[in-house]
């Protein structure tokens, strides 16, 4: 469901403000897109339009993940088996939601996403310790 970043028709003390109301409608530039969340599942992306024509890919489902290892400045591609921790919101480890920080567990071990999958339409993380 999309949400909308308009200007608001009541006034903080929850009177009416008469005046944007009637001359001035929603507008499409202040809809904002619907929340598309990032799980665990077979490969799948999304592309988006915006302002402008412009492009953004959104990651939808995925199974592998591009981990860098600091100690030997590898990057390897990993499978991804759970999400493990979500500072982002504690229901987000139930429901496997990824974000960025989410530290995710992986056949290589604990790793961090680094990249914003809903924004960069890739996973990237580095290797816990």
């Amino acid at each position: 469901m999309a949400h909308w970043h308009g200007i608001s028709r009541r006034k903080p003390s929850g009177g009416r403000l008469k005046r944007p109301s009637s001359y001035r409608g929603k507008r499409r530039t202040e809809i904002a897109s619907e929340k598309q969340f990032t799980m665990i599942g077979d490969s799948s992306r999304k592309n988006y339009r915006k302002r402008a024509g412009s492009q953004t890919v959104r990651v939808l489902f995925d199974t592998v993940i591009n981990v860098a290892d600091k100690k030997t400045g590898k990057v390897t591609q990993a499978t991804l088996q759970s999400v493990a921790e979500n500072a982002a919101d504690p229901n987000y480890v139930r429901r496997n939601i990824m974000t960025k920080g989410a530290v995710v567990d992986t056949d290589k071990g604990r790793v961090r996403i680094t990249s914003r999958p809903g924004s960069h339409g890739v996973i990237n993380g580095v290797l816990l310790e």
